[in-house]
């Protein structure tokens, strides 16, 4: 048994080394074959990435989900539809896309605060507020302290406060040893990245290279961190009642029930509010931009007509 147990560590230890290897030197590789895009705009002191593209009367800008490897490639398809009658601006948040990292505790104050900052750089004052998952508990900070810029806010399957499960400790010292031992690149490896045909050959090989790169760093982890934290604070909050909501929402969600019951409670808390349920997996914008983006503009022209 001795010697069994000596050998199976031996191979292990070897298959770890092996994997350690790889990620170093595989990291060094691709991080030259990163192709720059958007602009990047100096906030506390660190570099944030955006892109704004397109034209219109209106701006929307679009705040990402978790851990997105990269905002402006992840929204590429939503935000090719949309730019074509407004301004959209994607801020990619510190630590996410081609943003720089940030010694800064990943609370729901300080990325509202560097996310606006972002946005003041730009000139960008009023807008049109678009998000997925986390962005909706970011939101309601966000239009909470800038009430004055923000006309309205669309979700996309965007989190809720008093969702269940969200009071986990995640393992983030076990994450943090997983990406440097190089299993995080080799289990991404077997799961085979985007596989969405709306995205093209070298946006997918980007995100790829991107997620190697931005998961489970210092960044990530600590917003991780402070996922429980975020959602405790968030609990009893909520938007704006004369702030128009749109909520697009997966229609059955296997793992929570209510789901759609809890988004519905949200819209019918403020005096304008509309759920739109689509089915699929929570990254609805990866297959439904033409319905979210067609159902905006007839949103949006709903509430055009309804002022004059």
């Amino acid at each position: 048994m001795l010697v069994a147990a000596t050998a199976v560590g031996a191979v292990l230890a070897v298959g770890l080394a092996t994997t350690t290897v790889v990620n170093v030197v595989a990291s060094e590789s691709e991080s030259h074959r990163i192709a720059s895009y958007g602009e990047r705009v100096t906030v506390d002191g660190g570099q944030l990435n955006v892109l704004v593209t397109g034209s219109g009367p209106e701006d929307i800008v679009l705040l990402p989900g978790f851990g997105t490897s990269s905002p402006v490639l992840d929204f590429e398809p939503l935000v090719s539809d949309l730019a074509k009658d407004h301004r959209v601006i994607v801020v990619e948040p510190f630590g996410y896309g081609l943003s720089d990292g940030t010694g800064r505790e990943r609370t729901t104050e300080n990325i509202v605060s560097e996310v606006h900052s972002a946005l003041e750089a730009l000139e960008v004052d009023r807008y049109v507020l678009m998000g997925h998952s986390i962005a909706g508990i970011y939101g309601i900070e966000y239009a909470a302290r800038y009430p004055e810029e923000v006309t309205a806010f669309v979700g996309i399957d965007t989190s809720v406060p008093g969702q269940p499960n969200m009071d986990t400790q995640f393992p983030t010292g076990l994450l943090a040893a997983a990406k440097n031992l190089g299993l995080l690149r080799l289990v991404a490896a077997a799961g085979g990245g985007y596989g969405e045909s709306v995205y093209s050959d070298h946006a997918r090989e980007q995100m790829g290279i991107l997620s190697n790169r931005n998961s489970a760093t210092p960044t990530y982890l600590n917003e991780m961190n402070h996922i429980r934290t975020n959602f405790e604070r968030a609990l009893g909050t909520g938007f704006p009642k004369d702030l128009p909501l749109l909520l697009f929402v997966v229609s059955d969600n296997a793992k929570n029930p209510d789901w759609l019951d809890l988004h519905k409670r949200q819209a019918s808390s403020v005096s304008d509010g509309t759920v739109v349920p689509l089915p699929g997996d929570h990254y609805l914008h990866h297959a439904h931009s033409p319905e979210i983006a067609g159902k905006f503009r007839e949103w949006e022209a709903g509430r055009v007509s309804a002022s004059q």
